[in-house]
């Protein structure tokens, strides 16, 4: 690569030029780095737009979904008129339009542990901006065997953690998270939903922290994880301890033999376990079968499209106990398969025996059932 500045870039990065923990050596050094985004959604939008202006040489973009209008109130790389293309190739355009002195490398794919390890070899820093436990295990698996640095970042409802994982030093990802979390304890964007500024908020301080990785400059948060509150407006600052039984920082237990890899968040093989798909339902319908249809989602929902089932809300679903017959029939269902997949955890608790999840919720009935039905 050409280190040397044409006076077209020279005035591009001239506010840079101009710091002295930057000038002219640090952009060099911007210039020639190679940097991995792992997930073009709402963090990418924010962390890909000042990494592509700020001079990174080489960026590449790892993502196979398309962009959804839902996406559209917090994932500012995209366009309205962009919806149904891919995000991958879409933010290729988006970033050379904006600084088209950089390399933008699209990879319109699923970054796993079939492909991880010849990705990540390619790239310096490693930005895991992903929504899901099984990739954020992956990136940390091959970053750390590759001893490649990465930059952790999260992000759900008001709230965002952000932290920066070397393998020289430790600790790692997974000394911070030894095993994903429970299912369904931490909702995704879809159910739960997210504030529109926040993956901005922290997709901007993962940038920073890759920007600083490559000018070696500064306090990284390696070994420290931050936390913010939009509702608050506070950060708050906490120490990750080096797990003494890692086994990864302690054991380098090989990559191929690291659990989680295939873990699917929120699905998981027991969520398999009294699952009932759209097409059993439909054909159950069919044929008169009586059951009970449970409707776990919110009030709003309901009013968009429903499958006539009786509406109890997640959060009123202890409380509703009382009104269910467990003789019955149920089948529960939400959005997309998550909050079901709690409630029917939650009636077998309480000794409801006949109780089932519809795999994939009135997204996939729509999908595959009912494409006349209003989709959100």
């Amino acid at each position: 690569m050409d280190l040397h500045f044409t006076q077209h870039e020279s005035l591009y990065y001239h506010r840079h030029f101009i710091l002295p923990e930057v000038g002219m050596e640090g952009q060099r050094r911007l210039k020639h780095a190679k940097v991995l985004y792992v997930g073009a959604g709402g963090l990418g939008s924010s962390a890909l737009l000042y990494l592509a202006a700020s001079g990174i040489g080489t960026l590449g973009i790892i993502d196979n979904d398309k962009i959804d209008i839902s996406n559209l109130h917090r994932q500012i790389l995209y366009s309205y008129n962009e919806i149904g293309h891919k995000k991958a190739t879409a933010s290729q355009t988006r970033l050379k339009s904006l600084n088209p002195f950089v390399n933008i490398i699209a990879y319109d794919e699923k970054l796993t542990d079939k492909n991880a390890i010849e990705l990540i070899a390619q790239y310096d820093i490693i930005a895991d901006g992903s929504d899901n436990f099984a990739t954020r295990f992956v990136v940390n698996d091959a970053s750390f065997h590759l001893k490649k640095p990465h930059v952790y970042t999260s992000i759900s409802q008001f709230h965002g953690q952000c932290s920066v994982f070397t393998a020289e030093n430790g600790p790692c990802f997974r000394c911070l998270f030894e095993e994903p979390p429970p299912e369904n304890l931490i909702p995704n964007c879809a159910d739960g939903g997210v504030l529109g500024v926040l993956p901005g908020i922290m997709g901007s301080i993962q940038a920073a922290e890759v920007i600083k990785l490559v000018l070696s400059i500064g306090n990284s948060l390696a070994g420290r994880l931050l936390l913010f509150n939009a509702l608050e407006m506070q950060f708050r600052e906490l120490g990750i301890e080096k797990n003494p039984e890692c086994m990864l920082c302690k054991y380098h237990q090989p990559f191929d033999s690291l659990p989680h890899h295939n873990f699917e968040y929120c699905h998981s093989e027991k969520n398999h376990v009294d699952e009932i798909s759209v097409e059993e339902l439909y054909d159950s319908q069919l044929k008169n079968v009586e059951l009970m249809l449970l409707d776990v989602r919110e009030s709003f929902e309901y009013q968009i499209c429903n499958l006539g089932g009786k509406l109890v809300p997640l959060r009123l679903l202890s409380n509703s106990i009382p009104e269910l017959n467990k003789e019955q029939y149920i089948v529960v269902y939400c959005k997309n398969g998550y909050r079901s997949h709690q409630a029917r955890d939650i009636l077998k608790a309480h000794g409801f025996s006949r109780v089932y999840s519809l795999k994939g919720g009135i997204i996939e009935w729509i999908n595959k059932i009912n494409p006349t039905m209003m989709k959100y």
